[in-house]
């Protein structure tokens, strides 16, 4: 056993049972290294300590282990399901990860399937909506997808408002017309808001909408056929004429959308490529049977991750390890079916472990199959997904390897720190108002060769002046950094080294929005707090305010600096400066609508914050919009789940 652990983390090794769980290794300040599973808990856990890993990665790796914790479970798949579960919750350092930037977009019909509601119903519920929609989903409506991207919606949308005019409008919208809108006259929509259309009959168009996004193509066009003749059996020619035109719109759809197989309904088309220690999963959608879209995932920790599975594997004696592609398309299916619906088939690029499948196929309650050597139809959607990694891989290595020759740029025109470029950390500050109304400073941070959104800030600034912008940046860089000198000064000295949890760390470069006078007043405030003014450069516009003409403007004296218009560092002063920007306006607009409307009502409502309270106000037009809007319309705001919509109803009402 090694030396380097405690006997008490030993000895727990030593009393594992010999049954499938799944453990979890933690360092000395109890941060989750790795989530594993085994058939077999000792056997398997007992191998990383037994074993010599000297000089290896998995040696470093293994030497960092302080505590463990363990869970049995009856099987190997209830431990598939489990591993996977926590890595996507806990975020292990270890662990092939992935990411989920937003939730999957559907397409949402409103109302239950059945006959039409009864005549003394609601309007909208007699002549349900068709709408794009993310968020949970709820068992009054029904719900279509997942789709790979919005615009894979949007087109289905405009798909069935071609050859089935179904409504799009909000309910509030539908309640108030008095006459059709221009989708009735450009023969998108039947206008149900006026009457032109019976709900007998729009319920029709309804189950047809519903079949072909089902993939009921041929079962579809044989019913419109029928109905058509039966019309003109009895001499109905202008009822006729309409289902002739709607099957001439559905071929003619079906043909573009390149519906060429009724076999293949729901399929999801996986294709990875791993290279320069980065990864791709391209993941292609089949619903309907017609392709939607393709959307690239791009995990983290793949060499390190690849190092722990392949030791595992060995630990157990399992065959030989498998290559780094199918461990990432494995824990990609493993991961990504958490929570969204599984089709009964995936056509992959590498072949696929039946524990998992069989794992998934008990998750949700679908058989489902894997295709690894596809042919025909399946051939060319799967040679489609792995043309699509290559390019996203490529470009992302290129995106990578281009930001890194940015920031290594910056470093030297700037004479900065440059033997650990990775920990380079850039904070940039801006001030947004409008004529001095709702005054709003940003600050942005740049590390690890891209922006940190997560650590962006937003600051009120308030008990100025309206339109001192050199009071605004005063306040804001003494309320950034005042928090952190006093508490490096109560630890008895200012080491930055060391950053208190809950206090901005002091950044390499602090990048100022501004010229010569802005650059002063941050030269005063850290003169103030003892700080070195060599971390202050301000960017101030060029002749013509034209971009790529910036000077860059230094609090310690230095003459101004201008880099060039192709510099790579400017080229990154840029994006960051434009960052700080962007940020800013965006909560100057949220706090000046709130000032202009009344959004303080929203404020109030817990969940709702500065985000989604300026989305609510932007699609309704304001608080009275938003408190007149349905529970549905509030709904399809993105960010806005069912529940939080009817919370916001009442708290409105």
């Amino acid at each position: 056993m090694s030396a380097v652990h405690s006997e008490e983390l030993l000895a727990q090794v030593a009393a594992l049972p010999a049954l499938p769980g799944v453990y979890r290794y933690f360092d000395a300040q109890g941060a989750l290294l790795y989530v594993g599973k085994a058939r077999h808990l000792r056997r398997r856990v007992a191998s990383y300590f037994s074993r010599s890993h000297d000089g290896t990665r998995i040696g470093h790796m293994v030497g960092r282990i302080a505590r463990m914790e363990t869970t049995v479970v009856r099987s190997e798949a209830e431990a598939l399901l489990l591993e996977n579960n926590l890595i996507k919750t806990l975020n292990p350092k270890f662990n092939i990860l992935f990411k989920d930037d937003k939730s999957y977009p559907y397409l949402k019909i409103s109302g239950r399937s059945g006959p039409p509601p009864a005549r003394d119903a609601a309007p909208e519920q007699r002549f349900p909506r068709m709408a794009y929609y993310r968020g949970a989903v709820d068992k009054r409506h029904r719900y279509f997808g997942p789709y790979p991207s919005p615009w894979a919606v949007k087109d289905s949308i405009d798909l069935l408002q071609k050859v089935f005019r179904l409504r799009t409008c909000e309910d509030t919208v539908f309640a108030n017309r008095t006459r059709p809108c221009l989708l009735y006259q450009i023969k998108r929509c039947t206008a149900p808001c006026v009457d032109l259309i019976s709900p007998e009959a729009y319920a029709v168009d309804v189950h047809h909408a519903e079949a072909l996004l089902r993939g009921e193509t041929q079962e579809l066009l044989q019913d419109l056929e029928a109905r058509m003749m039966a019309h003109s059996d009895r001499l109905e020619f202008e009822q006729a004429a309409e289902l002739r035109n709607q099957i001439q719109a559905l071929a003619r759809v079906l043909h573009q959308q390149s519906i060429e197989s009724a076999n293949d309904r729901d399929v999801d088309i996986l294709a990875v490529r791993v290279q320069g220690g980065r990864a791709c999963v391209n993941l292609a959608m089949v619903r309907g049977g017609r392709h939607l879209g393709d959307r690239p995932y791009f995990p983290v920790h793949v060499e390190d991750a690849a190092v722990f599975e392949k030791e595992s594997e060995r630990a157990e004696d399992a065959p030989p390890p498998r290559p780094v592609e199918t461990l990432v398309l494995e824990a990609f299916i493993a991961q990504h079916y958490i929570g969204v619906p599984v089709p009964p088939v995936l056509v992959s690029s590498e072949a696929v472990d039946r524990a998992l499948l069989d794992a998934l196929s008990e998750q949700s309650g679908v058989r489902v199959g894997a295709v690894h050597q596809p042919r025909e139809q399946r051939r060319a959607w799967l040679d489609m997904a792995q043309k699509n990694a290559d390019l996203q891989l490529a470009r992302l290595l290129a995106e990578e390897g281009s930001q890194q020759a940015r920031t290594r740029a910056l470093a030297q025109a700037l004479d900065l720190p440059s033997e650990d470029l990775d920990r380079l950390r850039i904070e940039c500050f801006d001030i947004s108002h409008t004529a001095g109304e709702a005054t709003q400073a940003s600050c942005v941070v740049f590390h690890q060769h891209k922006m940190q959104g997560s650590e962006y800030r937003r600051y009120k600034i308030e008990g100025i002046t309206g339109g001192d912008d050199y009071a605004a940046m005063r306040q804001v860089l003494t309320r950034r950094y005042g928090k952190l000198v006093e508490a490096a000064r109560e630890a008895g000295g200012i080491d930055f080294a060391a950053h208190p949890k809950g206090v901005a760390q002091l950044p390499d470069l602090v990048l100022i929005d501004g010229g010569k006078g802005q650059v002063g007043v941050a030269r005063e405030v850290f003169t103030a707090l003892g700080l070195d003014l060599a971390r202050i450069v301000g960017v101030e516009k060029g002749e013509g305010r034209k971009v790529g003409l910036e000077e860059l403007v230094f609090a310690d004296g230095r003459e101004k600096a201008y880099l060039g218009r192709d510099s790579a560092a400017l080229m990154l002063v840029a994006q960051i400066r434009d960052e700080a920007h962007r940020f800013a306006i965006t909560g100057m607009r949220a706090a000046r609508a709130k000032l202009r409307v009344g959004g303080g009502q929203l404020e109030e409502i817990p969940g709702v914050g500065p985000r989604k309270r300026a989305r609510l106000l932007q699609r309704f037009g304001g608080v009275r919009g938003v408190a007149a809007a349905s529970v549905e319309d509030l709904a399809t705001v993105d960010g806005i789940s069912p529940d939080l919509a009817q919370e916001i109803y009442r708290a409105l009402r």
